[in-house]
């Protein structure tokens, strides 16, 4: 381990003695994880320390490599890698390689007795929406009975096309929602992104309570830029925690925002502000 790594660990534990209420979240009605990308310069095991002392449940967009780490300090993966964004469900071709690793990262997080798998749908590249939805209910039947068996919560990310991932095609929560339903499994959700569907269509409280029933997890992030999720952004983050609390949702809601000033400073304000 790297000089530098010893010393800003070292720095954490000592911190953690001088101060035994570090934790920032009180209520607990929200169980919040980070997402290990945001944070792509900082060691996995620096991420989960600090999570695990500021009170969050676990780190989300992780693969199986880091699972060790993360029961180290307590916390769990809560949402496994999978194939990538642009070459997804909806087109035929693309089912054999992306179930492959879909089932994969099912195995891998059942066995570690973690909760859930992320998936897309791929980019339209000129398909008609109908034609897409169908072939994603195909692909995901092939592996929702595994899920079933397994406990697994397979779950399709809702992504924005208008600004950040161009052709995108689950990027309403209408269409979402009707994936949801053809396909008929409580193991198979949406990943419904704060940050995105903002962007996308708006109207993110009552979009929520319409179709709570096809949602299984949660991302934020500040509108505009993907930063910090405070009084700099468009979004009222504790209106829209409230939201999800009465929905009476018992998942994760993982802080995807890009810290703009010091990262766990940023974190630890997130951690308050979600804590309704």
């Amino acid at each position: 381990m790297a000089a530098g790594t010893v010393a800003a660990l070292a720095k954490l534990d000592s911190m953690a003695h001088a101060d035994e209420e570090f934790s920032v979240i009180r209520n607990s009605r929200i169980n919040q994880t980070v997402c290990q990308w945001c944070y792509g310069k900082m060691l996995v095991e620096e991420l989960a320390r600090n999570a695990a002392r500021m009170g969050l449940k676990g780190v989300d967009l992780v693969r199986p490599e880091h699972f060790a780490t993360l029961k180290q300090y307590g916390l769990i993966g809560t949402m496994t890698l999978t194939h990538p964004i642009p070459k997804g469900l909806n087109r035929k071709e693309n089912h054999e390689e992306c179930l492959a690793q879909i089932r994969a990262a099912i195995d891998a997080t059942a066995e570690a007795g973690f909760p859930n798998v992320i998936c897309f749908s791929g980019n339209r590249a000129g398909m008609d929406d109908e034609e897409g939805l169908k072939n994603c209910v195909e692909a995901v039947k092939q592996v929702v009975g595994v899920c079933e068996q397994k406990k697994i919560t397979l779950c399709m990310e809702l992504l924005n096309s208008k600004r950040d991932h161009k052709d995108y095609m689950c990027d309403r929560s209408e269409w979402g929602a009707r994936l949801v339903k053809a396909v008929g499994s409580d193991h198979f959700k949406l990943l419904y992104d704060i940050y995105h569907m903002q962007i996308q269509e708006g109207d993110v409280i009552a979009t929520i309570r319409q179709y709570k029933e096809c949602i299984g997890h949660y991302h934020t992030g500040g509108v505009p830029g993907r930063h910090e999720i405070d009084e700099t952004q468009e979004l009222n983050y504790p209106a829209v925690m409230r939201a999800i609390v009465e929905t009476g949702f018992k998942g994760y809601v993982g802080q995807e925002f890009v810290p703009a000033r010091d990262p766990m400073t940023s974190l630890a304000q997130a951690a308050k502000i979600c804590d309704v």
